[in-house]
């Protein structure tokens, strides 16, 4: 451990162990007490059909798709627009309803991807039973930035985002709703949500805005292609508009290693979120509107079909896999899988999973299992969790992951080259909303697993006599370094890979 390091554990009262070292499978038999008997499901909150303007499949094909690649859960997010309001929501529900019956075994949600007033978008599910497509559309009419003409960054418009998260907060109160969720999509792609707005949108409905998107969709979008013309990893090769927050740097719209900079830069934006104590999950997921290598093309129409109809007709199998441009998404789970842990496989138990933040995340199937759980004082907690001790304590956190034993989409097994425990202390709410960074978080400890395909990795890491409250967190990776800016047009999803979990709080008394 460098010198660094230990400065900072020491000044933050969280003076390390030793260098973390694999416990050998006898030291083991505690692990699924620690870390909790979850079932691990995958899925996919953000996805779209033909009933987008700007995409193609069938909402029958994308459940398919996702079943054929590990999907468990998955949640239709068609966007937001005038015709889908006016045509579209009740349509849509009919196609949902009949793919639930065609796969009973997947979880399935019909949701929305709102395009906030003020910002720019985010996922919006729940259930609300016979009263799904009158009560999407409600809040589409109401709240929908292309509906209401509140698309600009403004202080009024931002008041509008409010306004609609608490009318799902009391539209749950009223049980007119179940268990509504949010999540920011792509949060950097634009740098038009700021941290001031994240704040506002997660204290203004805890517990329904529960986090965004470590890694968006489209990472297929990277691939190098013929003549130069490649795009980027999530669609990132932005730069600030008119309604960006002027704060963020010019390196906040390109990813790093394919997740978006607030989620990869230790130290930076979500850290800062976390480090005022409250809960602030990340996800990852497709974001499919066309996806790479798929041999299924949209039909030729005119350029007003969508606005007449609220729809594209059925894409039709040419036998040839598509792979230049707009060919930039993977099927859900097929690159990116969130992995969800229940106690039981239902909607509520995903739900329930997801407002708990029991979520990891990984790219290209760089590990097939991870647990993380930290014990002291006589208990224990895992993702997403709190575990609360004496001034004084000691508290183990304990890593295990089931190393990736079959080849993933780029043709090759994953090696997962490092495992890091990134910690730093809760100084409670900030002064400044716009805040993003927190100067205390820090690499603690990075393990080096030996690799041997499907082979468990344990390690653990001890932080000793803790004096204040702070969090830690997990990450993976395939390579050597920190997250590096992705090149436009040069980035291959498969030669960069991350995996990430959400954090566990220590609070001490």
């Amino acid at each position: 451990m460098t010198t660094d390091r230990r400065r900072f554990l020491k000044g933050a009262g969280l003076a390390a162990a030793a260098a973390g070292v694999p416990l050998p499978a006898s030291e083991n038999a505690d692990l699924d007490r620690l870390c909790g008997r979850y079932q691990w499901l995958v899925g996919d909150h953000h996805t779209h059909s033909q009933y987008s303007y700007d995409a193609m499949y069938r909402i029958e094909q994308i459940a398919r798709g996702g079943r054929a690649h590990g999907a468990d859960w998955i949640v239709f997010t068609d966007h937001g627009h005038a015709e889908h309001e006016q045509v579209s929501v009740e349509p849509t529900e009919a196609d949902f309803r009949a793919a639930r019956r065609k796969y009973p075994d997947l979880l399935l949600w019909h949701g929305m991807e709102w395009n906030v007033p003020g910002a720019e978008h985010a996922t919006v599910f729940f259930q609300a039973g016979d009263r799904q497509a009158a009560k999407l559309r409600e809040f589409e009419r109401a709240f929908d930035w292309r509906l209401t003409n509140s698309e600009a960054s403004s202080p009024a418009n931002e008041a509008l985002a409010l306004r609609a998260l608490r009318w799902l907060a009391e539209e749950e109160r009223a049980r007119r709703i179940h268990a509504p969720v949010v999540l920011v999509n792509h949060p950097l792609r634009n740098g038009r949500v700021a941290p001031h707005e994240l704040r506002a949108y997660r204290d203004a409905a805890p517990g329904i805005v529960i986090g965004m998107e470590g890694a968006p969709g489209a990472q297929a979008d990277g691939f190098p292609k013929p003549l130069g013309n490649g795009g980027a990893r999530g669609g990132y090769a932005n730069g600030p508009g008119p309604n960006s927050w002027p704060g963020f740097p010019a390196e906040a719209y390109r990813t790093f290693g394919g997740w978006d900079w607030a989620t990869a830069k230790v130290g930076g934006l979500w850290d800062s979120l976390l480090a005022e104590g409250k809960p602030w999950w990340i996800t990852t997921n497709s974001d499919s509107h066309y996806n790479r290598g798929d041999t299924l093309v949209r039909p030729d129409v005119p350029g007003d079909w969508y606005d007449t109809h609220g729809k594209f007709p059925d894409p039709i199998d040419t036998g040839s896999p598509q792979l230049l441009a707009p060919y930039a998404d993977f099927y859900p789970a097929e690159f990116s899988r969130t992995y969800v842990g229940v106690t039981r496989r239902s909607l509520d138990g995903v739900l329930e999973g997801l407002r708990a933040g029991r979520i990891w995340l990984t790219h290209g199937g760089l590990a097939q299992d991870l647990q993380v759980g930290a014990y002291g004082g006589g208990s224990s907690a895992t993702l997403g969790g709190r575990l609360r001790v004496r001034r004084g304590s000691d508290v183990t956190l304990v890593v295990s992951a089931r190393l990736a034993s079959r080849p993933n989409g780029g043709g090759t097994i994953p090696r997962l080259a490092r495992l890091d425990v990134v910690a730093g202390p809760v100084t409670g709410p900030v002064a400044d909303p716009d805040a993003m960074t927190a100067p205390g978080t820090r690499v603690v400890e990075s393990f080096e697993p030996q690799w041997t395909p499907g082979r468990q990795v344990v390690f653990r890491h001890t932080f000793r006599n803790v004096r204040s409250p702070f969090y830690a967190r997990v990450r993976g990776t395939n390579g050597d370094s920190e997250p590096t800016p992705d090149v436009i047009g040069q980035a291959n999803p498969f030669e960069a890979l991350w995996l990430y979990a959400n954090p566990i709080f220590v609070d001490v008394c």
